[in-house]
């Protein structure tokens, strides 16, 4: 393993990798190496000790009058409250489902209520399609009209000149992703959130690829409406909803008649996976735990900092060994577009779900080739037809020397 160094600290690559019990996995008599962070992370092992603990010493459902109960509706108080500094908002407007695109279905439908035929919404084409298509088939449902913002196919970012046009005053919601799952781009919501506060619409934002990345200020960026899930930031397979108390407070819901008409529990239909819950404090103290400062945001902050500089570092590397390959062509924006550490590719000769295989199977090297359901990206970059793209991400536990090994993999083709 490597110490990355910098003119401030040097980030603690053994002490974060030993949080991590599935980097010990081999495959194939060699140490597996996950790229595959994008699609879901590997998880803290406080986290699964949390999920054991809490399974161990006995489940139950809210509002009993017994300890078991009472120690459910604690943990569930105490995810919310560390989500609440995760993502910079109160603890009362954080919900929990099953997963974001659950919870962005179930959210749309209870804003369509309020809207009505002629009303307009938009969505772009960089977007994994549990941003768009939960919107698209309630703007069916109410007659309402959809509107893309386009993707500038030379800058691989979103292309914002007619935004004062396909936001406009008949506009009543604009769902953005906060980067691309699929080639990384960090997507700037600057031009379109304020369009939108200009004619009173309100915003989505996926953050789902962008919250193990970078950190996350739902209040600063002015956002209505937060998804992200918590597999993709080291816990257990839970969605998060933290939207707005000014919206959550007149959302309908569909539920049932004797479930709580208060938020957030509103939007919490059914028995919730209390044993993953318990998972999502301690996941998200993993951040905390390479940070400092006061308080836990501020250590999340700080933490985020370490993570991003690590992992910016180990992507550079990543695009420069690709780059120089004479059969590899990258999908990437431009050097001065930040960049989730995400890198997406092709091999001329070769599917690329054939170069996943190859890397799984002959360097023990894990990751995964397709869409990745951004596939209104994949088809204006014309990509679809030939297999999508191989997508390399990483994550704070991959090493520089796992880099070399995944370029001297590719490089072997």
């Amino acid at each position: 393993m490597f110490n990355v160094k910098s003119t401030e600290t040097i980030y603690p690559i053994e002490k974060v990798r030993a949080q991590f019990p599935a980097l010990e996995r081999t495959y194939k008599e060699r140490q597996a190496a996950y790229f595959d962070g994008p699609g879901g992370s590997q998880v803290v092992l406080q986290a699964i000790t949390a999920i054991a603990s809490y399974m161990q010493r006995g489940g139950a459902n809210l509002h009993g009058a017994f300890p078991s109960s009472w120690e459910t509706e604690q943990v569930i108080s105490e995810a919310r409250e560390a989500v609440a500094d995760f993502l910079n908002v109160q603890p009362n407007e954080v919900a929990f489902g099953a997963n974001m695109t659950t919870l962005t279905i179930a959210i749309a439908n209870a804003l369509g209520k309020q809207f009505k035929e002629g009303d307009e919404i938009v969505v772009t084409e960089m977007d994994h399609r549990a941003n768009v298509d939960p919107w698209l088939m309630m703007a069916e449902d109410r007659g309402l009209t959809v509107r893309w913002i386009p993707v500038d196919k030379e800058k691989l970012t979103l292309d914002m000149q007619n935004i004062d046009t396909l936001i406009n005053e008949k506009t009543k919601l604009v769902a953005l992703g906060m980067a691309s799952n699929a080639i990384g781009t960090i997507v700037d919501l600057g031009p379109a959130v304020k369009r939108a506060r200009e004619v009173g619409a309100l915003v989505a934002a996926d953050a789902v690829h962008a919250a193990p990345h970078m950190p996350m200020d739902r209040e600063a960026q002015d956002i209505d409406i937060l998804l992200c899930s918590v597999y993709k930031f080291f816990g257990p397979h839970i969605g998060i909803a933290a939207i707005g108390e000014n919206v959550f407070k007149d959302l309908e819901p569909y539920k049932l008649t004797t479930s709580p008409s208060y938020y957030p529990d509103k939007l919490e239909t059914g028995t919730q996976n209390h044993e993953g819950i318990a998972g999502i404090r301690p996941a998200i103290e993993f951040f905390a735990s390479l940070g400092e400062g006061e308080t836990r945001r501020e250590k999340i902050l700080s933490g985020y900092h370490e993570i991003e500089k690590y992992e910016n570092r180990l992507a550079a590397r990543l695009r420069e060994g690709l780059g120089t390959l004479e059969k590899v062509t990258l999908w990437q924006a431009a050097d001065d577009v930040p960049k989730t550490p995400t890198i997406a590719f092709k091999v001329a000769g070769y599917e690329p779900s054939d170069v996943c295989v190859f890397l799984a199977e002959e360097h023990s090297i894990f990751t995964a080739a397709g869409h990745f359901y951004a596939s209104t990206l994949g088809d204006v970059l014309d990509v679809n037809k030939t297999g999508g793209w191989v997508r390399a991400g990483l994550a704070p536990y991959n090493t520089e020397e796992e880099v070399e090994r995944f370029i001297s993999a590719i490089a072997s083709l």
